[in-house]
């Protein structure tokens, strides 16, 4: 087997382990604790979780990703990181005030896309696992746990999740 075939197999495989692993940590025992704390409480862990994606920010920092790594990925990925980590922080601080939902669905949408993007592009630009370095934990393993959190903030937005959330004050 090619080497670079084998190593992006090993990547898709860690990304498909993480996902399933996070999903089994989540379903059974993250969203249990958070379903039944009031949406400001249980949006609070979540927020935080997101607001330490500034760490994308080292996919421009040369030694920490190969030299190689393309730009085309890059640069969107770290920035893209970056805002969602500022956004968390904003939703976190607006939060309890019904500002702070508004800004709980921008983060949430922008944080979700912006993962989204960067596993496109990085196909696109033809990405080889190597090329991250020391980044390679984060598509395999933190990125699963964002996207997933991302389904539980939706789900937590949206309130049609079956399980009641329990009743909040909301400030104007």
């Amino acid at each position: 087997m090619n080497p670079d075939t084998s190593s992006q197999l090993i990547f898709f495989t860690s990304v498909a382990f993480a996902f399933v692993s996070w999903g089994v940590l989540a379903s059974r025992t993250i969203w249990p604790e958070l379903r039944r704390r009031p949406r400001i409480d249980a949006l609070r862990p979540l927020l935080i979780l997101h607001s330490f994606r500034f760490i994308g920010l080292a996919f421009l920092v040369p030694g920490v990703v190969s030299p190689d790594l393309p730009a085309a990925f890059a640069r969107p990925t770290a920035y893209g990181d970056f805002i969602a980590a500022v956004l968390a922080l904003v939703s976190l601080f607006l939060l309890p005030r019904k500002a702070g939902f508004a800004a709980v669905w921008l983060f949430n949408i922008w944080g979700t896309a912006d993962l989204l993007y960067a596993f496109f592009e990085g196909n696109q630009a033809g990405l080889k696992a190597g090329q991250l370095e020391a980044m390679y934990f984060v598509p395999t393993v933190l990125v699963p746990l964002a996207l997933i959190t991302h389904g539980m903030i939706f789900r937590i937005l949206s309130g049609r999740s079956g399980e009641s959330m329990t009743s909040e004050h909301i400030t104007a």
